[in-house]
């Protein structure tokens, strides 16, 4: 079994914890803060900060995934399936693009930076709710949870039902120089 390049692995797993943890503080906690809350200005700093990380670990992710030596998609033994899988892994990565820079262009159309960061004083600007990034954000934050929930059926499908071994190709160990992807 050939499982993927160690650093891949690192990132899959550090990436799917920031995700989760940047998708739970901004849609349950930051999205029910009243704007005027001293906390909201902290909590809303980190996680900017956790989002710019995870923009830079997807770069990282997605170079070292083009130029290291991986295994071939798992096979369902159904082609449609087969394809979906496919284009899902392809999907994480524009969403989660999606999410980083529409992130980004909220804090710079708001004027967010200074107010966080900056040690401007006042409170967070009452058009940041109604920012078309803001909507966007949210919407790209609600497919991502949609794929991320495909993604854990998945696993568990191949794990529970198919007992192909899918996971151990994404964990640490020896790799070995089985199927190649193309």
């Amino acid at each position: 079994m050939l499982r993927y390049h160690p650093l891949l692995v690192a990132l899959h797993w550090l990436m799917a914890l920031m995700i989760l943890v940047a998708l739970a503080a901004g849609g349950l906690v930051l999205a029910n803060m009243p704007e005027d809350s001293p906390d909201k200005v902290a909590g809303l700093g980190g996680h900017m900060i956790f989002g710019m990380a995870i923009g830079v670990l997807l770069v990282l992710r997605l170079v070292t995934r083009l130029r290291s030596v991986h295994p071939r998609h798992a096979a369902t033994g159904n082609a449609v399936l087969d394809r979906i899988g496919v284009w899902t892994h392809w999907a994480f990565y524009a969403l989660i693009a999606g999410m980083v820079l529409t992130g980004l262009a909220m804090a710079f159309g708001a004027g967010l930076f200074p107010i966080v960061y900056g040690g401007a004083a006042g409170t967070l600007p009452p058009e940041l709710q109604d920012l078309p990034q803001r909507a966007a954000h949210g919407l790209i934050a609600t497919a991502l949870v949609a794929l991320i929930a495909l993604h854990v059926a998945a696993a568990l499908w191949h794990t529970l039902f198919l007992r192909d071994g899918l996971l151990r190709r994404m964990w640490f160990g020896k790799r070995s120089t089985g199927e190649l992807a193309e």
